[in-house]
């Protein structure tokens, strides 16, 4: 075994526990913005895409996702089981950490990709159909895309990273454009929660809300800086640019909405820091600084007039993945074509306004093609086959009554008196 550099490795692992955090952040996020009756059904999602997911992983998504490529389009069996990890190193010459390190590291992308698209479909998914839909969608859509992105095998890899040559720096297409094209796929299958459009379907807890917009603002450090897989310059440039679009896109957002509503609202500040750290994910290690600050202004806008097309459109997006994370995602893709800097990054490139011409442009404009057609349409067959033989969608009768009681047999909160009787 090649010798690892410890500060590295402990950073990519403190990282990776910072995204693992965010799934939990996310079910708080989720179950805060949903009406009381489905609030633990909505935590629950996120929690059977931690369980489900990490036995994909360790079976065969870690090794499909990011062994040796085949064609550029997935990779090989030889890790099943994570076979041929232990002891064994990756990363750059000076910087090498433990596999298993960068497994677990990545093993947390895939979850909380996947339970996002569970903020899509609130309130009206059977919990049996949302395990299977995960273990399928992990399998078929995730794993495919995380190699075209994420596995660099020195120009013999993921076809996006070593083929086409695009720019993401930590997950812009694989979790966001990805979860966003496959949130609008279920929304579209699944049909519109009774009521939409006609009820206000307002979030029953703010403060529940308001705390996971937290954890998720936290646990992105580790998201943004970790994927340097280094405790470098690299990563605390991410790291700043992360800070800085965040802030900068909850401060726009609650603008934006202030001119368009006359108020400013928790949920919008909320949203807004959620839309800044989406849009910087791709780009966080690729921007200067000023960079970062002008794609958070614009995020906070763009995303916040997003999330209101659905009502013009007419899809049920619960909780605004598409417009948030799908929207958001395409922002941050373009902002490397556009004003990427190699001062920030020089493996990076510089974009349309930094001098470097259009091709890094058109590069990040293929993969956000690429990804959110394949993302879309993969979901939208899985999702309808399991709507046409187990069914998908609930009953009339079971949404109306609420998902806690029906599939779980729990409340959200006792409010009969009942919990002091032992």
């Amino acid at each position: 075994m090649q010798a690892i550099n410890s500060g590295d490795t402990a950073w990519v692992l403190a990282s990776a526990a910072l995204v693992l955090f965010m799934t939990p952040g996310l079910a708080i996020f989720y179950g805060g913005m949903v009406r009381v009756k489905s609030a633990l059904n909505m935590m629950m999602m996120s929690f059977a895409a931690m369980g489900i997911t990490t036995i994909i992983w360790v079976l065969y998504g870690y090794s499909l996702a990011f062994g040796k490529s085949n064609g550029g389009l997935i990779g090989s069996l030889d890790h099943i089981g994570l076979a041929s990890t232990l002891d064994q190193v990756t990363g750059a010459e000076g910087h090498h950490i433990p596999v298993l390190a960068f497994a677990m590291f990545q093993l947390t992308f895939a979850i909380i990709t996947v339970a996002l698209l569970s903020g899509a479909i609130a309130d009206r998914a059977k919990y049996g159909s949302w395990v299977l839909f995960v273990a399928v969608w992990i399998t078929l859509v995730y794993i495919p895309v995380a190699h075209w992105a994420f596995a660099a095998q020195n120009g013999e890899g993921g076809w996006i990273i070593d083929k086409l040559k695009a720019l993401d720096f930590a997950g812009g297409t694989v979790v966001e454009i990805n979860s966003g094209a496959a949130a609008l796929a279920l929304a579209l299958v699944l049909g519109k929660r009774d009521g939409f459009k006609r009820d206000p379907m307002r979030p029953h807890n703010m403060p529940l809300v308001l705390l996971g917009a937290g954890m998720l603002w936290f646990g992105w450090f580790g998201f943004n800086a970790g994927s340097a897989l280094s405790a470098g310059s690299l990563a605390a440039t991410a790291m700043i640019n992360t800070q800085i679009a965040t802030a900068a896109a909850a401060m726009t957002w609650v603008a934006y909405e202030k001119k368009r509503d006359g108020k400013a609202t928790t949920l919008g500040v909320a949203s807004g820091a959620i839309a800044g750290a989406v849009a910087i994910t791709p780009a966080c290690g690729y921007l200067n600084p000023l960079g970062a600050l002008i794609l958070g202004l614009i995020a906070g806008v763009a995303s916040s007039w997003a999330v209101t097309r659905k009502y013009k459109f007419g899809y049920d997006d619960s909780l605004d993945v598409v417009g948030v994370h799908g929207v958001g995602g395409i922002l941050g893709m373009l902002a490397i074509g556009l004003i990427a800097t190699v001062t920030a990054n020089e493996a990076g490139a510089n974009g349309l306004f930094n001098g470097g011409g259009t091709t890094q442009l058109t590069r990040q404009v293929i993969a956000i093609v690429a990804v959110a057609a394949f993302s879309f349409t993969a979901t939208w067959l899985i999702a309808t086959a399991i709507q046409k033989t187990i069914g998908f969608r609930v009953y009339r009768d079971d949404e109306l009554t609420g998902l806690d009681t029906t599939f779980h047999a729990e409340s959200a909160y006792d409010i009969t008196g009942n919990s002091n009787r032992y």
